[in-house]
């Protein structure tokens, strides 16, 4: 009986563990920018491309990342793993750190859109956002719109924007896109990660307009799992939870497997506009395949950003 509870055990074990990505693709003489990675699946994400290439943690908090890419560099002998400042909660340091990374980086082939908070407390960000439309989707578009001119020049170069299976309990409410009327922390982490799925799909259909080698450029979005991570800090249920739970939620490392496979995987050098987990394409909600909304979602968010986008 114990070894078949240990058999049973190791099989779910395998099955929360899901997809693991294969490719051995390299990544010399190119670079990664990926956001928030220095904890959780970010900071996997970081060590695995680090095995590869040239990686840039973009992190608000430059201690913590610092102390994370000193690990990586130690582990994987590659000290081209750069640290620099990123506040996705305020666009002068967006811009900030766009600027600087265009002086001094002449290409840039993988944005990996990681950042993200969840269950906070209502709050704003430095412009007036609410914190989770704020730093999961507009910051993120704005850090995408300001570097996709050097992704374009280094081309084949993807996007990879991390949402999450949460998109499915989520609406984009333009009347109230902040939650000033109404606000529900659980539903605006869901709302935030509906907009980073439209936003994939806007931008694929956009980039591919413009594009005539369609393999050229790629932009795609994906579901983690459910990982044991820092994510969840602002909700002490979901923190007592997600330590019991534990053996069923995925590893950081499990979590950061279809990141890593939308990033390097040869087989989807042409494929765009698509959803992902567990390094397969994933069933999108029919909100998440609304393209109104998704080019409604746009023009919002470059009137919130002040920017013209077209």
């Amino acid at each position: 009986a114990p070894r078949a509870v240990t058999a049973a055990a190791l099989s779910c074990r395998r099955y929360v563990a899901g997809g693991q990505c294969k490719s051995r693709a390299r990544l010399e003489g190119k670079v990664a920018i990926i956001t928030g990675a220095n904890t959780g699946i970010g900071k996997e994400t970081a060590r695995d491309l680090a095995r590869r290439g040239k990686v840039i943690v973009a992190c608000r908090d430059i201690v913590k990342a610092e102390a994370a890419a000193s690990e990586i560099r130690a582990e994987t002998g590659n000290q081209q793993v750069i640290v620099k400042k990123l506040d996705l909660a305020d666009t002068k340091s967006i811009r900030e750190f766009a600027e600087k990374f265009l002086a001094e980086e002449k290409e840039l082939h993988i944005l990996i859109n990681n950042a993200g908070v969840m269950l906070c407390p209502y709050s704003k960000t430095a412009d007036g956002f609410e914190m989770h439309l704020g730093v999961n989707h507009l910051g993120h578009f704005l850090l995408t719109f300001l570097l996709l001119e050097r992704l374009k020049q280094s081309a084949p170069a993807r996007i990879v924007n991390v949402s999450s299976l949460a998109h499915h309990g989520g609406r984009i409410r333009f009347h109230d896109l902040h939650g000033e009327k109404s606000y529900n922390r659980g539903l605006a982490y869901c709302h935030s990660k509906l907009a980073n799925v439209l936003f994939t799909r806007e931008l694929a259909r956009r980039l591919q307009g413009k594009s005539q080698r369609r393999a050229e450029f790629t932009a795609n979005a994906l579901h983690p799992g459910s990982v044991h991570s820092e994510l969840v800090r602002h909700s002490f249920v979901m923190m007592w939870l997600w330590n019991i739970f534990s053996f069923f939620l995925k590893t950081p490392w499990e979590g950061a497997q279809t990141s890593v496979y939308c990033a390097v995987a040869e087989e989807l050098d042409s494929v765009t506009g698509q959803y992902f987990s567990d390094c397969q394409p994933a069933y999108v909600s029919p909100r998440g395949r609304d393209d109104e909304t998704a080019k409604k979602l746009w023009s919002v968010s470059c009137e919130l950003l002040g920017i013209q986008w077209d």
